[in-house]
């Protein structure tokens, strides 16, 4: 497996614990949450697409 593709693993669950804690302090609905998640997967991707070239 891929190094950069397992720190983006990493990255992804650090950063879904980020937005849980904060979600709680905003009182953010899960769409909302959904939407940030899928943003976030979107752009790591696209980031991690761009070692290929």
């Amino acid at each position: 497996m891929d190094s950069g593709l397992i720190l983006l693993v990493f990255l992804a669950f650090l950063f879904a614990w980020g937005l849980n804690r904060v979600r709680r302090a905003l009182r953010l609905g899960p769409v909302a949450y959904a939407g940030v998640m899928v943003a976030f997967v979107i752009v790591m991707l696209a980031i991690w697409g761009q070692t290929f070239r």
